[in-house]
């Protein structure tokens, strides 16, 4: 484990200043799991670049929204990386208007999708995603609708029927209460 432990940390090390802490964990059968906050959105590229260049893979980018961060005005979005088996996890927070983040598609072609999603879903604008097109919803209909009625993190876990539905009757009862 010691040795991508340092191999991660001297890499973000010379990407990032100031350097970051990684919180590292090892279960029981030997998986190698790093939580890192980066305290700037902003680094997110650098950081990113310096695990492409570890030979690392992105596996998957997760935006949420818990209530404790709506309050705030903020969300957060978590890269999950693949270096030979160590998944580390980098997460930035985006403010909930006008967030940006640069795009990671260009070091990694399987973050299109993930992007386009946050474009679309959260209206998160992604600085120099090399394809910009709506996956889902018509152009027509502004970004992050569906976002005002039921977070997508809560209308994609098993619990989203019931909080869509009661969304949508509250949403009615507004209207005929006009």
């Amino acid at each position: 484990m010691q040795d991508v432990i340092s191999q991660v940390k001297e890499a973000l090390d010379g990407a990032l200043s100031p350097s970051v802490a990684i919180d590292w964990k090892c279960d029981f059968k030997g998986v190698k799991t790093g939580w890192c906050k980066l305290p700037e959105s902003d680094q997110l590229l650098a950081a990113a670049s310096a695990i492409s260049t570890m030979g690392g893979r992105l596996s998957t980018v997760t935006a949420y929204l818990a209530e404790k961060y709506r309050k705030q005005g903020r969300r957060e979005i978590a890269y999950h990386f693949d270096l030979d088996g160590t998944t580390l996890t980098l997460t930035i927070e985006l403010p909930l208007e006008k967030a940006r983040v640069a795009s990671l598609t260009p070091l990694f072609r399987n973050a299109d999708w993930n992007e386009r999603e946050f474009m679309e879903l959260y209206d998160i604008d992604v600085i120099g995603h090399p394809d910009p097109r709506r996956l889902f919803i018509d152009e027509t209909i502004e970004p992050a609708v569906f976002d005002g009625l039921i977070p997508y993190s809560t209308l994609i876990n098993g619990a989203s029927s019931k909080t869509l539905w009661e969304a949508v009757m509250a949403q009615n009862s507004k209207e005929q209460g006009k």
